[in-house]
């Protein structure tokens, strides 16, 4: 079900303005009727300053009159808050990772030239301009960047990367390398497991061979399984 696009400051407006029971408002609102409860009593944790659904065209004022009669209707929304929606062009980076970018891109130039610019355009989010700068080493920066795997640096995920490297190798009449990094870790780890379940069934075993000894050997306990 759709919610108000600001749930708790609509539900503040609502018990405030009108007489719709907690029970209405939670439910329109998306919120336990304890967080409304909350909002009412002034124990939220923040203050919050009301928003009116009416206004924002989220709620009509017959429905509010409808619930007012009735506590048992609930409140149907007029409309949700508008979706976000991601518009084409380059990949969002947050600003933390930008910096992080061209290490990225030189990566990727350096293990899979056979992917082009507008591949890595929007695979990493950035322009051709950066990416031919790169490639040329007359990158203003170029000094100090070291070619890093964008997976690692949170600038894409392996799928993606992985996806990409497939499409352009398919592209250029190549065959798509194979990602083997793993294989000998993955091999570490079977047989440390391995070692593990063995240690515990050595150490379980020991345990019941000494706990039988000792009570078997205590005096005056005769062993019910010797003749």
């Amino acid at each position: 079900m759709a919610q108000p696009l600001m749930p708790h400051a609509t539900a503040s407006w609502l018990v405030d303005n009108t007489a719709l029971s907690f029970e209405q408002i939670a439910a329109f609102c998306g919120l336990h009727i304890l967080e409304v409860q909350a909002i009412a009593d002034d124990t939220a944790a923040t203050k919050l300053t009301g928003r009116d659904p009416v206004r924002a065209g989220e709620l009509l004022m017959s429905e509010i009159e409808k619930g007012q009669k009735d506590s048992n209707y609930r409140l149907v929304m007029q409309k949700g808050p508008e979706q976000v929606r991601r518009t084409k062009g380059p990949r969002y980076t947050p600003v933390s990772k930008r910096q992080d970018k061209p290490d990225g891109i030189a990566w990727i130039l350096r293990n899979h030239p056979e992917v082009s610019d507008g591949q890595i355009s929007k695979l990493i989010g950035t322009t051709r301009t950066t990416i031919a700068a790169l490639r040329d080493r007359t990158h203003w920066n170029i000094a100090n960047i070291t070619p890093k795997d964008p997976v690692t640096l949170g600038l894409c995920s392996q799928r993606e990367l992985d996806a990409l490297v497939a499409k352009a190798a398919k592209a250029a009449g190549i065959e798509a390398p194979v990602d083997t990094r793993l294989d000998g870790d993955r091999e570490a780890l079977i047989e440390q497991l391995r070692a593990e379940r063995d240690a515990a069934a050595n150490v379980a075993e020991t345990t019941l061979t000494d706990e039988a000894a000792a009570l078997f050997g205590e005096p005056g306990f005769k062993d019910p399984f010797k003749k």
